[in-house]
């Protein structure tokens, strides 16, 4: 008899069995009203995550303690960096290479490894997927984690320099961000690959629906929850039937984009991939097409703002600052703009000569500030999986880019054709998924 089995039949036994089955049972019910539950020390991955934290505080503390270069090298692409803790060893791979992506994101170290390890558990994410996968976000839902198996990642490392020449020539790519891979090695010599991505869905307090959608018919409908559930449902092609994705001017962009995504994905030779798709309704606020430039980069800073808790994109309170009416454009300096966010010296009058001096460090900075804002300011695009349309804020990113279209998928493409006839499914060749994907992109945009 193990010594849970003992605990359980002694004194007490009776009520600690009530105990768990309560516990078990309180998990359950979260799950079925959330979609998503916190890991806490009864859940089966309680360990693995607490491992997961342990390594990528580790792991990215020594790319702080040892910076990227500018520039990275093929030695960098092929690096794998082993760390030995007490119950576990953590590998890292290709470490320069996504830190190099991070700091292209805006993303510091020192935020990257606060999400990754903080204090507070991870989050399991329930999947309709047909993966074996399993999905956790960090507790602040910036960050998915998710397990892969060992041939994912080898396709993954050995296209990572041509995504990462892709990511440079497109940096508002749809691709989703992968930021990390690692292996953890437990005793007994088992080991689990793991990836961290960011997540399209951040930040996500007033989201109203999510969608995967793949471009075809066949189980692509999800019985969407229950009129005022709280229940997180991730619907489907069938279920967007009859809706569109409104952009206006920004339509064209975006058909561009996954036209341009797609054809990369295309050439990995790969399939089955997901176009991720969510919406939330602009503040009236955000609907002004007039808003001045510095008004915009207030209102992008309260969005993307995480140093204090979950952000409600584009909400400013009533007692803010009070908003310029002009238009500013690309030339405003930069005391215009801290005058305007609150955070001006005082100072009334600056001396003309030593304002022109400013002007070339200041239009630096609104440079920088531009690009790692870009989505949510006119013209631009953001690290953010953010697009705003007139009346919506869109989420969209592209996932699961590992499907080849291998033996085994040529067969699948077969059997499925002879089962559901005159029917679009989802195993097809790359060249007709991603036209397939691009039409439907076409057809609900407008």
């Amino acid at each position: 008899m193990n010594r849970t089995e003992m605990e359980m039949s002694g004194p007490g036994g009776n009520r600690r069995t009530r105990t768990v089955k309560r516990k078990v049972w309180g998990g359950l019910r979260q799950l079925k009203l959330l979609g998503m539950f916190e890991i806490d020390q009864q859940h089966e991955f309680y360990s693995l995550t607490c491992m997961m934290k342990e390594g990528l505080c580790a792991a990215v503390q020594n790319t702080i303690d040892n910076p990227i270069p500018n520039e990275l090298s093929e030695d960098d692409y092929k690096l794998e960096v082993t760390q030995i803790h007490k119950d576990f060893r953590m590998e890292t791979f290709a470490g320069p290479v996504f830190a190099s992506l991070r700091r292209s994101l805006g993303m510091t170290e020192k935020e990257y490894q606060h999400s990754l390890s903080s204090e507070g558990s991870y989050l399991q994410f329930i999947s309709n997927s047909k993966s074996k996968a399993d999905f956790f976000l960090t507790n602040d839902k910036r960050f998915f984690l998710k397990t892969q198996n060992r041939r994912e990642v080898r396709f993954l490392l050995s296209n990572l320099k041509i995504y990462m020449e892709h990511l440079e020539k497109f940096p508002h790519s749809l691709l989703v961000k992968f930021l990390g891979v690692h292996r953890i090695r437990i005793s007994h010599g088992r080991k689990k690959y793991f990836i961290v991505m960011q997540s399209v869905f951040y930040p996500d307090e007033r989201i109203n629906a999510r969608y995967d959608i793949k471009g075809c018919e066949v189980s692509r409908w999800t019985d969407p929850s229950p009129e005022g559930s709280q229940v997180i449902v991730v619907l489907k092609d069938l279920n967007f039937e009859g809706q569109f994705i409104t952009l206006d001017h920004q339509r064209p962009w975006l058909l561009r984009q996954v036209e341009i995504d797609t054809a990369f994905l295309r050439e990995l030779n790969v399939l089955d991939y997901s176009l991720l798709l969510a919406h939330q309704p602009l503040h009236q606020d955000e609907r002004n097409h007039s808003l001045s430039f510095a008004t915009l980069i207030m209102r992008t800073k309260k969005s993307v703002n995480t140093g204090s808790g979950p952000a409600v994109p584009g909400a400013v309170p009533e007692e803010g600052p009070t908003l310029l009416a002009t238009e500013v454009d690309s030339r405003t300096s930069q005391s215009q703009i801290r005058e305007t966010c609150g955070e001006g010296s005082g100072e009334d009058y600056v001396d003309q000569g030593e304002q022109s001096d400013r002007a070339g460090a200041e239009s630096a900075e609104l440079r920088e500030f531009q690009a790692q804002n870009r989505r949510l300011l006119p013209n631009f695009k953001n690290p953010l999986h953010v697009i705003d349309g007139p009346e919506q804020r869109y989420f969209i990113g592209i996932i699961d880019i590992f499907t080849v279209y291998g033996f085994k998928k040529r067969l699948e493409h077969l059997w499925k054709r002879l089962r559901h006839p005159g029917q679009t499914f989802s195993t097809v060749s790359p060249p007709e998924y991603c036209q397939r994907l691009c039409q439907w992109v076409q057809d609900h945009t407008k």
